[in-house]
């Protein structure tokens, strides 16, 4: 669903999630698996090239809007799933070839705007009502590492967040998800 909000969602279940991949194919469904398999922002994804993960068992970069900060120093170090490198080892092409590469013939990435139009598109196709952009996918990425029991303070040091609440409010958790997990205790 095209959004003019100035936020996006986070793709908060598996079946959500299966039905984007579904709904994408080739270049465009690995934009959305090592999206959400990754974290990164767009501006970072789109810059990926083939060698920098094909028979690699990690990526390391340093993030373009991060690198003035206190994380400027260090690369970030990205384990690569299983999933992700079964799909990169299904590519052919150069080291030197953009990951997402632009069918225009340039030897240039999609644009950011193609990026947003491709994940649109696909939302709509799976019939999802959700608020999608090009954050979603990183936004995805948060939502599965919170869901999955990891310490709030870890996933606030991936994004290079400065506080726990700025973190929960970026990954969209909500007052009744906050609600149902005081349920979940009540004795």
């Amino acid at each position: 669903m095209i959004t003019l909000s100035n936020t996006v969602d986070a793709f908060k279940t598996k079946r959500e999630v299966e039905r984007m991949k579904k709904a994408l194919h080739g270049r465009d469904r690995l934009l959305f698996i090592v999206g959400v398999s990754f974290g990164l922002r767009i501006s970072d994804l789109l810059t990926l090239k083939l060698g920098d993960l094909r028979g690699k068992t990690h990526l390391s970069i340093v993030e373009k809007k991060t690198a003035n900060t206190r994380h400027s120093k260090r690369p970030r170090r990205i384990k690569i799933s299983d999933t992700v490198a079964k799909e990169i080892a299904k590519l052919d092409g150069d080291d030197d070839d953009y990951l997402f590469q632009s069918r225009k013939g340039d030897n240039k990435p999609i644009s950011r705007v193609q990026a947003y139009r491709i994940l649109n598109a696909a939302a709509e196709r799976a019939g999802l009502n959700v608020n999608v952009g090009c954050h979603s996918t990183r936004k995805t990425f948060g939502w599965q590492l919170y869901n999955n029991g990891i310490d709030i303070t870890r996933i606030m040091e991936i994004f290079g967040h400065s506080t726990p609440a700025m973190t929960l409010k970026y990954i969209g958790i909500t007052s009744d998800e906050i609600d149902e997990a005081y349920e979940a205790i009540e004795v």
